[in-house]
């Protein structure tokens, strides 16, 4: 396909998927629930950490979440006591259980108290176009308190390849502002031309199909393959393509 036809019709994807009805399936409607900003980025940023498996399950348990924290996910953080994270001794989502719910509140207390909250502690501080070294740096900012090393694993780190699918599926929620009431676009400090797609077995396999990508692996090297060929389609806003090859993939088995 030519790369005129190729963003025709990826244009087209966009426009179908980028809509309030994708909200219905898919875990950003766990932070559509508040208004609050910090509510808006913690119910974002826990409901993102447990985005992989069954979607139905991801959205049950994003929920419960929700429900353990009061349903204030921001005042809970910032006033929690110890005593209060007892609430959370029995929740699991796959291998993230409590042991992990509890260190994320306790870090994420110390990210808002102590850095500026997410949005902060998530900005590029240096001259790349891309967030591979500021999650890594959040990552250490993060877990600079005391913290259990079981819990190290949730939190990916591109500097060691990894492509970190959710954290970047939590900044495009948070930075890219679509028009179309889906992504919040709350953090004006952060650039959307920055972004990279959340990278999946989905999206890595339209992308693959649409030879906009041929790495094998869903690495930080393919992400970083992808990045350049979806910021030729549009630089200002290429993870609007997510939409496409996430609908492409998992609605249309394309």
């Amino acid at each position: 396909m030519r790369k005129k036809d190729l963003k025709i019709f990826l244009d087209e994807k966009v426009q179908k998927y980028n809509n309030p009805k994708f909200i219905e399936s898919d875990p950003i409607q766990i932070p559509h629930l508040f208004h609050k900003k910090e509510d808006i980025e913690i119910a974002g940023f826990l409901a993102a950490t447990i985005s992989w498996g069954n979607r139905t399950m991801i959205i049950k348990n994003a929920k419960k979440m929700m429900h353990l924290l009061d349903d204030a996910p921001y005042d809970f953080v910032i006033n929690h006591e110890e005593k209060d994270l007892e609430n959370l001794n029995n929740f699991v989502h796959r291998t993230y259980n409590s042991t992990d719910f509890k260190q994320f509140i306790k870090s994420l207390k110390h990210i808002y108290k102590n850095h500026n909250g997410l949005e902060s502690a998530l900005k590029i501080k240096d001259n790349s176009n891309n967030y591979q070294t500021a999650i890594h740096s959040f990552k250490q900012l993060f877990f600079e308190i005391n913290h259990e090393s079981r819990t190290l694993k949730h939190v990916s780190d591109p500097l060691k390849n990894s492509a970190a699918k959710r954290i970047n599926m939590f900044l495009r929620w948070m930075v890219r502002n679509d028009k179309a009431g889906v992504d919040f676009g709350i953090w004006p400090s952060h650039n959307p031309a920055n972004l990279s797609c959340p990278l999946d077995v989905h999206s890595g396999n339209v992308a693959r199909k649409l030879k906009l990508l041929t790495r094998k692996q869903n690495d930080w090297k393919a992400l970083t393959e992808l990045d350049k060929n979806l910021r030729k389609l549009d630089a200002k806003d290429p993870v609007k393509y997510d939409f496409a090859l996430f609908g492409l993939g998992v609605f249309e088995k394309f």
